[in-house]
């Protein structure tokens, strides 16, 4: 079967902080397989935690469709995937490689257009730290879940970025990662009783500056937050600042994730 690509109309996207990360991703979408290696390891460490078997899931942020693809490979012909994202760009390049039982759907992560209670699986790698809602987004990843369906969820938390933050003159301009802690709030308050979380620090290495930053802009973290931007101005500073963390493997950029495993109470 062809793809399906399909738009959903919300408020929320009517913000202009959805705006700026559906352009931030969509500038990035033609590049994005090449340079967020990072973001496609750490994606591996869901893989153990899918269940055996699903019928229905959801990629939560599926960006060019990578992980869209191999959940349909695991779970085989009998089940279908959607892949959805905020970025108009990244499911157009989604759309170009011809995917069996995947289906592209463009909406907010907190005002998902899908029923109650149809998933199976939620899959979601590296992606509601920008969602500014994220009790909606709990909220509603609880509810299309079916009862005993399981949502697996990488997210970041503080000290991500820390180089960066260090050798540029405007930390202030990087995103406010939420606490491990607030991620577990927000899983309760959206009615999830079974909930565990792994953390873990990811450190990658780049030649130089250029490439800290290529990786950085290929997941769309460049989107600053509100009355924030980072000054081009800075970049011999933030160069002589980095240089001075250099290790023998490179200049290290840090990525402080945290592995959800959310399951939603299964009929007694």
């Amino acid at each position: 079967m062809t793809p399906v690509l399909q738009y959903a109309t919300t408020p929320c996207e009517a913000s202009a902080w959805r705006r700026q990360v559906a352009r931030a991703f969509s500038r990035s979408s033609e590049r994005y397989t090449h340079l967020a290696k990072a973001q496609q390891q750490m994606g591996e460490s869901l893989w153990p935690l899918l269940p055996s078997r699903a019928s229905n899931v959801l990629d939560l942020g599926c960006g060019p469709g990578h992980w869209s693809r191999r959940l349909a490979a695991r779970f085989g012909s009998d089940c279908r995937v959607v892949g959805l994202d905020l970025a108009p760009g990244m499911l157009e390049v989604a759309c170009r490689e011809t995917s069996a039982h995947v289906d592209w759907l463009r909406a907010d992560a907190a005002a998902l257009p899908l029923a109650d209670g149809q998933l199976d699986l939620v899959f979601s790698n590296l992606v509601i730290q920008w969602c500014p809602d994220l009790d909606g987004v709990m909220t509603e990843i609880h509810r299309v879940l079916r009862n005993g369906g399981r949502a697996v969820i990488n997210t970041l938390g503080p000290g991500t970025l820390s180089e960066i933050a260090q050798a540029w003159s405007s930390p202030q301009a990087l995103l406010d990662f939420r606490s491990r802690d607030r991620y577990l709030a927000c899983a309760r308050l959206a009615g999830f009783s079974d909930i565990h979380c792994h953390e873990a620090t990811e450190r990658f290495f780049y030649p130089d500056l250029a490439a800290v930053m290529d990786s950085v802009k290929g997941i769309g973290a460049q989107t600053p937050r509100p009355a924030a931007r980072l000054a081009r101005s800075d970049l011999a500073r933030a160069q002589r600042c980095f240089e001075a963390l250099r290790e023998p493997a490179g200049l290290p950029v840090s990525y402080q994730r945290l592995t959800l495993i959310l399951d939603k109470e299964a009929e007694s």
